[in-house]
């Protein structure tokens, strides 16, 4: 049954990835590896089964051009069974928006990686509401560098790093993210109805840890793709085309490079460690997040996000899994598939 499940992937992939591409591209050259996409569709599915997720998506890119290698989405059939083609223009919260977020920190001047940041007991109470880490139930971890409170997660360590450096002017936070093209492309050609990326309400203090925005996994894997592209930010394509540059210079090369370090970082010393592969060096980031609460069920995004080898990215990846309830972790889920990915592709 999974032989005939790969083959339906290769058939997608000669018809033009179902409804996820537009009919009169389907005569075009497509730039997708098509033992990596079967490669990758059997990992993912394998992953989706065992964690009893919802659905999942995984996009491989080229660092240098953009030109996406792998394209998969699975959604749930049945209690078994899962069918391909989820819709690659998903639209929910990011939990990877932490480090979109220290990078604008980084370009104010006034936050480094080394900076301590007291988050207390894990709770802490912001006009009115409670910001909480995922530890706060065990007392949470005091103080931590700003590098540290990235490898964890802490939800604290970002808002408090963001109120040191935007606490006098919080739309600056926002414009910043704008000049650094966050939420771009608003459309790849080939990928329907992929919708731009919007703020439900402008709210630093939940918009700096992905809540309050819609944006779609491809356009958070373009972000992590310039990060690693030294700031050149790139289109995402699925067709052999000239190179597209969407932000030459997002942000500047030592903020960059310093966002860099804390992703290592992630890998090596934080909760990143699912994602480290023995057969190179990979830069990354977890991360969960609510995305939807219906009738008592909570619906969690675990995702995963980085880029190998470190010291001369090749490719990019993002996955993206929806599952319903706990367990739910970025790191110990989307982490370890992501490493998959990775020693898969480097056996090539």
């Amino acid at each position: 049954m999974k032989v005939f499940r790969i083959l339906i992937a290769l058939i997608v992939l000669s018809t033009g990835f179902y409804s996820c591409t537009n009919k009169e591209n389907r005569t075009r050259d497509n730039v997708i590896d098509s033992t990596l996409q079967v490669n990758v569709t059997s990992i993912l599915e394998e992953k989706l089964s065992e964690i009893n997720a919802q659905s999942g998506q995984v996009i491989v890119m080229e660092v240098q051009t953009g030109q996406i290698k792998a394209l998969v989405g699975l959604t749930r059939k049945d209690s078994t069974n899962y069918q391909p083609c989820e819709n690659f223009s998903v639209w929910q919260s990011t939990g990877l928006m932490h480090p979109i977020s220290l990078l604008a920190a980084l370009e104010t001047g006034k936050v480094k990686l080394s900076d301590k940041v007291d988050t207390g007991n894990g709770i802490y109470q912001v006009h009115g509401r409670e910001l909480k880490d995922h530890n706060w139930h065990r007392g949470g971890y005091g103080e931590l560098t700003v590098q540290e409170g990235l490898a964890v997660g802490s939800n604290i360590a970002t808002y408090k790093t963001m109120e040191k450096a935007f606490g006098d002017n919080p739309q600056t936070f926002f414009d910043l993210l704008a000049d650094m093209s966050y939420g771009k492309p608003d459309s790849i050609n080939g990928i329907a109805s992929l919708q731009p990326y919007k703020i439900t309400e402008k709210n630093i203090t939940w918009n700096c840890i992905g809540y309050e925005q819609l944006i779609s996994p491809i356009q958070v894997l373009t972000f992590y793709n310039a990060i690693a592209n030294n700031g050149k930010m790139i289109q995402p394509q699925l067709y052999k085309d000239s190179v597209v540059v969407i932000n030459p210079q997002m942000a500047s090369r030592a903020s960059i490079d310093s966002l860099k370090q804390a992703l290592v970082f992630n890998i090596t010393d934080g909760f990143g460690q699912p994602a480290k592969s023995d057969k190179t060096t990979v830069a990354g980031k977890q991360g969960t997040i609510v995305v939807s609460t219906d009738n008592g069920n909570t619906v969690y995004s675990v995702e995963f996000c980085g880029y190998f080898p470190t010291d001369n990215p090749k490719y990019s990846i993002i996955v993206s899994i929806n599952k319903t309830g706990l367990p739910a972790s970025g790191g110990l889920m989307a982490g370890d598939a992501f490493r998959q990915f990775v020693d898969k592709i480097m056996e090539k």
